[in-house]
């Protein structure tokens, strides 16, 4: 028999994002079963509307494509769908001057720019990237790809569903001991919806300037803030409050949750540190530019006025309100002792099955079983639900307790009647396979 070719090992051990496993293991299913895929932040809303209105516009007579040219863009990306970044921060009361924007592929692709260029040399563990688990799962994969170290620092998940932030002294522990090159943080937090007010950042910011760390802030989620908190972001954390602050802050930006284009593929990279900038575009030239259809559609929202802006801010928060409010009522009520994180921010909430199980309980296999076989007869219809488990989102050195392990991620991105259902699916679900399954002792 003649050899095969080898992977490299990356490949040979790379297996899909739990995020996306439930649904790709679903997809193999038959039977007429539906899934309601909570696994993913995957938008179910439509787009704003100026940005339908662009993208109906782009091949009709006159259009930019109604020759069917389709160029490449700058690599920084169009003028017109910067320009569009920064007035959506303007709109949120948030200073633009001196800001420096770059187009990108989406959040992710901002984030694996990030990590070239702050981290240390790949391979080399040194100038780890730091970040507060559980943490977005994706971002310690592209880690992984680009031979970057990440070193975390760990919240835990109260009986009252409240996940506390670690304490400035045992930040400063790691710092001293890993010397990272930067701090991540994600203000609306994926995966566990809770809020880092401004007086957070602002401390995050101080111990930044400390320890002469770059401040690198996810803003997918900025204005999805379910409190009466004012917009917390890294550009509101200014040198009036953190002196030194300038020159060190990032964030990245995505047209994907507040304007519901996950399939644009469309963000931002966005810095007050020109030479940061000047080379992020340069490493971005080998890739050539970012999506420029995505560009012209999400561009359109540089004309909307900001009155406007924020009344899509409210409507969008007001829907996820609802439906994080009534989701954890339910869940309490159908599953009592069931642990839910309290939602202030993002689209996401993590429910601790720990005091429901036996011993021995994972998550990710309860999630495979949902996927395979587990169903629930809902009006004569099958159904089971799809999640996220959290595995995967922490840091966990070999020998160590994964507190993911009886942990799962709900992202509230179906509609209401689909949100209405979970509890109850989630809740037979459970039981059913707590009723097949052995406890490990």
């Amino acid at each position: 028999m003649t050899a095969q070719p080898r992977l490299s090992a990356h490949f040979a051990a790379r297996n899909p994002s739990s995020i996306r496993l439930a649904q790709i293991e679903f997809a193999k299913r038959g039977g007429g079963v539906k899934a309601i895929n909570v696994a993913i932040g995957n938008v179910s809303l439509p787009m704003h509307p100026a940005m339908t209105a662009r993208l109906a516009s782009l091949a009709i007579p006159g259009g930019p494509l109604a020759g069917g040219v389709l160029r490449y863009t700058a690599s920084v990306g169009t003028d017109e769908c910067r320009g569009a970044f920064l007035h959506l921060l303007a709109s949120s009361g948030l200073a633009t001057e001196g800001l420096n924007v770059q187009i990108t592929d989406g959040g992710s692709a901002a984030m694996e720019l990030v990590l070239l260029g702050v981290c240390g040399p790949a391979g080399s563990g040194s100038q780890p990237l730091l970040v507060i688990d559980p943490l977005y799962t994706n971002y310690l994969a592209f880690a992984e790809r680009l031979g970057r170290r990440v070193v975390a620092v760990r919240r835990r998940l109260d009986a009252g569903g409240g996940f506390a932030l670690p304490s400035e002294d045992e930040l400063e522990q790691v710092i001293r001991r890993e010397n990272p090159a930067a701090l991540l943080v994600i203000p609306y937090d994926n995966p566990t919806g809770q809020l880092f007010d401004r007086a957070t950042m602002n401390a995050l910011g101080r111990l930044c300037v400390k320890h002469n760390l770059w401040l690198v802030s996810d803003e997918a989620y900025r204005e999805l803030n379910y409190t009466s908190e004012p917009t917390p972001s890294v550009w509101a954390v200014t040198e009036a409050q953190v002196p030194g602050i300038t020159g060190r802050r990032i964030s990245i930006e995505s047209a994907s949750k507040v304007w519901n284009a996950c399939g644009l593929r469309i963000g931002a990279l966005i810095t007050d540190n020109a030479e940061f900038h000047r080379r992020s575009v340069a490493e971005s030239t080998a890739s050539l530019c970012a999506n420029a259809i995505g560009q012209q559609v999400f561009a359109a929202l540089g004309q909307v006025p900001h009155a406007e802006l924020q009344q899509w801010y409210g409507h969008q928060r007001e829907y996820y309100r609802q439906q994080m409010t009534q989701l954890s009522t339910d869940l309490r009520a159908l599953l009592p002792g069931i642990i839910v994180s309290s939602p202030l921010a993002s689209i996401y909430t993590v429910v601790d099955l720990r005091d429901l199980v036996k011993p021995g309980f994972e998550g990710l296999d309860f999630v495979m079983y949902c996927a395979r076989e587990g169903q629930v007869l809902v009006g004569g219809q099958p159904y089971t639900l799809l999640t996220a488990p959290l595995t995967g989102f922490y840091q966990v050195a070999p020998g160590q307790a994964d507190p993911g392990a009886t942990q799962l991620r709900i992202a509230f991105v179906g509609t209401p009647e689909e949100s209405r259902l979970i509890p109850g699916l989630l809740a037979q679900l459970l039981r059913d396979y707590e009723a097949g399954r052995k406890s490990a002792c």
